[in-house]
């Protein structure tokens, strides 16, 4: 797919001998597949100008071409580009503030010393109360190895830094919660669980980010017995919890219901696993795992101890063979793998009125405009598609609520409660193929989210 993405936004400072040239220089842009999103003057010297251009391309190399478009109107030079990408992450997106104001020297004595031993002998009297005397209440640690970046792969923890810097921006803009990159540089079990242990006491909560399977799925059972914080796995029960809150109102849309379902999962990595065991918390009638060699067995020897308990507790016609022998007759396709695994032949296969989430990202395993000849309501992650199914509708919301309650774990009854919740912020009057989940800046989604995880809390 080539759709210009603000992922890959410029913006070039071009000399124009002429005022007239402005829309010769939109036009290179345009006829060159870029989409023009700003023009603004820079210098209007008479007949002669100077405009910054900012646009939109399809990637780094698409931004040169871009660039040597502009560069062949004549009357046009190029005097600069810059990558708007590159100049928001300058420095980084997070940043440590305080709270309280420094004025005088009553203040300094509180916040610090000798005020503040007060407060660090209250707390070793009782330690309860770091919860609120501390930033441990509002505090949750980002954790990655950089083994399972995005769709970048094993990366290491100081390219995941920006990754996880954006994902303490989004707690931080979307639930007022104050989150921390904790990049490590060991990939080892017994390392990362260990860290994790030393650092728990500043943080409520621990996020894990981007760990690759099966390591993922130890480190967080294990964490989840050490810690009396919750341990929380975004890959998994994030997405988990939105792929369950948009299925919720698709099933809604095309009339039918859990119980009588086929689902296909295309990908058993960490989200895959954790999708297929909540659907089938929830009653789902029959889910189909696929790999790279096929549909999910029991006896293949290659499967590790989740992807096994999932073959086994799965796919009641044991069925065999490739994408294609699972597909047919099935409601659903949830992929969360690669680019391009998905055809039209594949999709004809599929019951009627089907439901296609295509959540590989940026590229998904279907084009979204292909997809949606055959199913009934498509679905991707992408920003630029109706029915973006996305995280950020689910952990700030989750984590507002665990650490308002001050919880100890957390459950899958939160996030069953956490997915019918955000599937009930989109209105029956408002529901439609077209849009099954709200969008992320759905200053509801949070509130609801937070309350109903808290409701579950209190209950339990």
């Amino acid at each position: 797919m080539s759709i210009p993405s603000a992922s890959y936004s410029v913006t070039m400072r071009v000399a124009l001998d002429n005022a007239s040239l402005i829309g010769s220089v939109a036009t290179a842009v345009s006829d060159a597949g870029g989409a023009v999103t700003a023009l603004d003057v820079v210098e209007p010297n008479g007949s002669h100008m100077v405009v910054d251009i900012t646009c939109n391309a399809v990637d780094d190399g698409h931004a040169e071409l871009l660039k040597a478009a502009v560069a062949a109107v004549p009357g046009a030079s190029v005097q600069a580009i810059s990558d708007r990408t590159f100049l928001l992450h300058l420095g980084g997106v997070i940043s440590v503030e305080p709270k309280v104001s420094l004025k005088t020297r009553d203040d300094l004595s509180m916040a610090y010393t000798p005020g503040v031993a007060r407060i660090s002998m209250a707390i070793a009297k009782d330690p309860t109360l770091a919860r609120n005397l501390t930033i441990k209440r509002n505090a949750v640690a980002v954790v990655t190895d950089g083994s399972a970046v995005l769709g970048l792969g094993n990366i290491g923890p100081a390219a995941a830094l920006p990754v996880m810097e954006g994902k303490a921006l989004l707690f931080k803009r979307f639930a007022g919660i104050d989150a921390w990159p904790v990049c490590l540089a060991t990939q080892d079990v017994d390392e990362i669980v260990r860290i994790v242990e030393c650092i728990a006491p500043v943080y409520g909560a621990i996020n894990l980010e981007d760990i690759s399977a099966p390591r993922c799925f130890e480190i967080e059972s294990r964490l989840r017995e050490l810690l009396d914080i919750p341990v929380f796995h975004d890959d998994q029960h994030g997405t988990s919890t939105v792929v369950y809150a948009a299925l919720l109102n698709a099933l809604r849309v095309v009339g039918k219901e859990m119980k009588d379902i086929r689902v296909v999962v295309l990908g058993v990595g960490a989200a895959g696993v954790a999708i297929s065991k909540l659907l089938l918390a929830e009653g789902v009638g029959d889910i189909i795992g696929v790999n790279r060699n096929g549909i999910l067995r029991e006896d293949d020897s290659r499967l590790d101890d989740a992807r096994r308990w999932l073959a086994a507790n799965t796919n009641a016609e044991k069925r065999s063979g490739s994408l294609a022998d699972a597909m047919t007759g099935a409601d659903v396709l949830i992929g969360v793998s690669g680019p391009r695994l998905v055809t039209e032949e594949h999709l004809k296969l599929m019951a009627k009125d089907s439901i296609v989430f295509a959540l590989a990202n940026p590229e998904p395993e279907v084009d979204p405009v292909v997809a949606r000849r055959y199913a009934a309501i498509v679905a991707t992650g992408r920003s630029d598609e109706p029915n973006q199914i996305n995280n950020v509708l689910a952990f700030p919301g989750i984590f507002r609520g665990l650490l308002d309650v001050g919880a100890q774990r957390v459950t899958e009854e939160v996030e069953i409660a956490a997915g019918r919740a955000i599937a009930n912020v989109v209105k029956a009057t408002e529901l439609s193929p077209d849009y099954i989940v709200p969008t992320v800046f759905n200053a509801n989604v949070v509130t609801a989210v937070a309350a109903a995880v808290e409701s579950v809390l209190r209950v339990s």
